[in-house]
């Protein structure tokens, strides 16, 4: 908004000529996601405990976790409206991408919404069910993914997949990179949905992700360097580079209440979302293997789930003491803040490797 408002006053007063440059726009979105989220932060957890809007606890985990009980949940709200404001304030609203990635965040969080207020505020333990939660992900993902494949940029390559570490590795999936970008979606969303157990675990990572993701779109949008480092130039992703900015400074205000111990937890209605977004913004910007190894810590929570099941419905033993992976850190004997920190500091090497990856294609 402030984009359209304020450039074209560039030509008469000539400090206005900054809202040209994406990165001027990035760390205004930052500056303004921050503030946003620090100033809603008091006012939301009082009027949720207010409400009475609390976490429910699970009696089969870790007993550390029963004094919990109570704290107010849903917080994922603040992040969602300090990014929207941010976001709608410094990105160029002309711009595709900046929609396509707000269809799918906000479209998302209204799921989250949803199953959050059944279990927490109806007392319904189900929420949406897993079946139905999935159904409705994956047909707004299907949606972004044909949007992205049938409505490319000019110069973009429809469906190719690019792969880290190789300089002309590439598969042209053709039609079946639509429901490939749906996975990617739907399984970004649902693996920061199970890292969102321990005070601050998800939000680190999400904040890791989204600053390494603002770097790979600004590089991806700008032909110049996307060709000095022989990357897909994909034009107008640079503009993402002020949603990431907007996401991650949102995530770090929102950390400030959610740090051990945490004042209000984030809830579906922002691991769901801010998943999501992730994962759209890999596949816009054709980063989407790499999304492997910056969320890292995503794929390592979502897999123990998946291991535990087939293990114990296959023999009847558990691998795990407990999944998700953090849990069975704490039953391990880890203090909560050591699990978080080990992760936080795993997930920014993950970060610095996948950044490394544009040196070495």
């Amino acid at each position: 908004m402030l984009y359209w408002l304020l450039y074209p006053l560039s030509k008469h007063v000539g400090v206005f000529n900054v809202f040209k440059y994406i990165t001027f726009r990035s760390f205004g979105a930052a500056i303004t996601g921050i503030v946003l989220s620090m100033i809603i932060g008091p006012w939301f957890i009082r009027k949720m405990r207010e409400k009475q809007i609390g976490q429910s606890i699970r009696a089969d985990g870790p007993q550390s976790h029963l004094s919990k009980k109570g704290t107010p949940t849903m917080g994922g709200a603040m992040i969602l409206g300090a990014i929207a404001i941010s976001t709608l304030l410094w990105a160029d609203l002309g711009n595709r991408h900046v929609w396509t990635v707000l269809f799918v965040t906000f479209a998302t969080g209204v799921i989250g919404w949803i199953d959050d207020w059944r279990k927490i505020v109806q007392k319904n333990s189900k929420g949406v069910s897993g079946r139905q939660k999935l159904f409705w992900q994956g047909l707004i993902a299907l949606a972004a993914g044909a949007f992205i494949y049938f409505h490319p940029e000019a110069n973009s390559e429809q469906g190719v997949l690019t792969f880290p570490f190789f300089k002309d590795l590439a598969i042209n999936l053709k039609l079946l990179y639509i429901p490939f970008a749906m996975i990617v979606i739907v399984g970004a969303s649902n693996a920061v949905n199970l890292t969102d157990g321990l005070d601050g675990l998800a939000i680190g990572p999400i904040i890791i992700t989204a600053t390494t993701y603002a770097v790979l779109s600004y590089l991806a949008g700008n032909s110049k360097i996307a060709g000095y480092l022989q990357i897909p130039y994909i034009p107008g992703t640079g503009e993402l580079t002020v949603f990431c900015a907007a996401m991650a400074a949102a995530g770090l205000g929102f950390l400030w209440f959610n740090a051990y111990p945490a004042e209000v937890f984030m809830g579906d209605v922002g691991s769901l979302p801010l998943g999501a977004a992730i994962g759209t913004v890999a596949v816009l910007t054709k980063n989407e293997i790499l999304l492997a190894l910056v969320g890292g810590i995503f794929v390592l929570e979502a897999v123990s789930v998946m291991m535990q099941v087939f293990s114990f419905k296959t023999t009847g033993k558990r691998i795990f003491k407990m999944a998700p992976i953090h849990h069975h850190f704490e039953l391990k004997g880890w203090p909560e803040p050591k699990v978080i920190v080990r992760f936080w500091i795993i997930s920014i090497l993950l970060a610095i490797m996948a950044l490394s990856t544009l040196k070495l294609r």
